[in-house]
């Protein structure tokens, strides 16, 4: 297939591209800065869609400023929600203007699409949450759908828990926690569903692949654990302990409403991702931590 990728140059696509060239796909990638990308005969890059004149047969869309890292201002939150839903409803608009007909739309999401949870456990059929980030999420499913029942193709969205593996929000957490200075966040009662990279990059081929599958599918490994056990997991892994908790109200004092991403809970569980057959390399956290840290 000719597949078309947004924001593949990020931590999901370092691990999704590779597979997707092994399998012998040919990909466009959508980049801000193509002279950066390096190209191979079934890999280039663009700056934007009009220079993709091939037809189209699939389309992964995981464009979007990340999360993390900046507080949330006003003029970041109009950032973000830009770069996802504008950005996929301009995708989706210039490639009906090309005349392109993909035949499948995967589009990114997450799990902040539930909001806060606490320790409920909720799954693929639970409602959205109310929060910005919430909203966030689910604005951007939904110009995604819009995308591509516009272009007859078919959709599935991956809402994508915490993503372990060589960078991405474990490499912030590692200085400290290598220091022994780590810890739980806030309480450490609230809940933190993961996925290793690995899998969530199986799991979009796994959608790419299957024709009978659509709608929303949690990108997350069927075993949440608390954010006191996950600190426990980590220092365990790296043979340093992990019991300095990090205040609620110092969080939020470093990185302002962003904080309630990390200590309000999400047990998120993959029930339709695990009815449809999916198979996890790695369901459990030791050995996710491992193969990561190893």
């Amino acid at each position: 297939m000719h597949i078309l990728v947004t924001g593949g140059t990020g931590f999901i696509g370092a691990a999704l591209i590779p597979r997707l060239l092994a399998q012998g796909h040919e990909l466009s990638l959508l980049s801000r800065r193509p002279a950066a990308v390096a190209e191979k005969p079934t890999l280039k890059a663009a700056a934007d869609v009009a220079a993709v004149t091939r037809p189209i047969d699939a389309v992964i869309n995981l464009a979007g400023q990340p999360l993390p890292g900046r507080r949330w201002s006003p003029a970041y939150k109009a950032e973000l929600r830009a770069s996802r839903i504008l950005y996929t409803e301009r995708l989706g608009s210039q490639l009906m203007a090309q005349g392109q007909t993909p035949k499948v739309w995967l589009n990114g999401s997450a799990i902040g699409y539930y909001g806060d949870c606490g320790t409920r456990e909720v799954d693929e059929d639970s409602p959205p949450g109310g929060d910005f980030a919430a909203s966030l999420c689910r604005d951007w499913e939904q110009a995604g759908r819009h995308a591509a029942e516009d272009l007859g193709a078919r959709y599935a969205a991956v809402r994508t828990g915490l993503v372990l593996g060589p960078g991405g929000a474990l490499k912030a957490m590692l200085p400290a926690f290598r220091l022994g200075l780590g810890g739980p966040l806030g309480s450490g009662d609230q809940m933190m569903s993961w996925i290793h990279r690995d899998d969530l990059a199986g799991l979009f081929v796994h959608l790419l692949e299957r024709e009978d599958l659509e709608g929303a599918f949690n990108g997350t490994a069927p075993t949440p654990v608390a954010n006191r056990d996950f600190a426990q997991a980590l220092g365990a892994a790296l043979h340093r302990p992990a019991v300095l908790p990090m205040p609620g109200p110092v969080l939020r004092l470093l990185v302002g409403e962003m904080a309630e991403l990390l200590l309000t809970g999400q047990a998120v569980l993959p029930r339709r991702t695990q009815a449809s057959d999916f198979s996890y390399r790695y369901p459990e956290l030791s050995a996710a931590l491992a193969e990561v840290l190893g």
